[in-house]
C-alpha cells in the first residue's frame, strides 16, 4: 500500500503523496469498513505470479453527492495501467454491489482531469451524472454512475 500511495504518478489527483504512516491509516480504515459494512477496498493481484497490482473495491460515502452512495474506486501501480485490470475489477465490484447491497445506483467520484479513470467508469457502464465544484476531495469532481435498471439492461 505504501508503494502505491507514495508514487507521485498514482497520487497525481490527490492533494499529496502519502507517507508510510498515512498509508497505514488508510489500511486501518479499510479493515474497519470491512468490520462495519462487510465491504471495502481489495488488493488486486496478477493471477500469473501473485504480483500486487493495486487496489479496487467499494467505498461507502454518506455526503459526497448529498446522499448515501457506494463508490467503485480503483488505484493501480503505473506498470499495470492500460492492461484492463481496473476495468475488470471495477465491473466485478459493481456487480457485487448490485447483487449484495440492495443499492439503487453505484458511482465513481473522479477528479475532472483524470481521463484514464473516466474511461474506466465509462467501460464500467457509468455515465456522467454531474460535476461537483465543492467537495471533500479538494478538486472539482465528476459523479459517474449507473442505476440498477441500467445495470440490469447490460447484463
Amino acid at each position: 500500500m505504501f508503494r502505491l500511495m507514495s508514487d507521485p504518478r498514482v497520487m497525481r489527483y490527490y492533494p499529496a503523496v502519502y507517507d508510510r504512516a498515512h498509508a497505514g491509516r488508510v489500511l486501518e480504515k479499510v479493515r474497519g469498513a470491512y468490520e462495519r459494512l462487510g465491504y471495502s477496498l481489495l488488493a488486486v493481484e496478477r493471477k500469473s505470479d501473485g504480483a500486487f497490482v493495486g487496489q479496487v473495491g467499494l467505498l461507502h460515502w454518506d455526503d459526497v453527492d448529498a446522499r448515501a452512495d457506494v463508490e467503485v474506486a480503483y488505484m493501480l501501480l503505473p506498470e499495470y495501467w492500460g492492461a484492463g485490470y481496473a476495468t475488470e475489477a471495477a465491473r466485478a465490484c459493481r456487480d457485487w454491489a448490485f447483487a449484495h447491497l440492495g443499492v439503487d445506483r453505484v458511482v465513481s467520484f473522479i477528479v475532472t482531469q483524470n481521463r484514464p479513470s473516466i474511461a474506466v467508469a465509462r467501460r464500467n457502464g457509468m455515465r456522467r451524472l454531474k460535476r461537483l465544484e465543492r467537495n471533500r476531495f479538494g478538486n472539482p469532481i465528476y459523479v459517474y454512475g449507473i442505476s440498477r435498471s441500467e445495470w440490469s439492461a447490460i447484463r
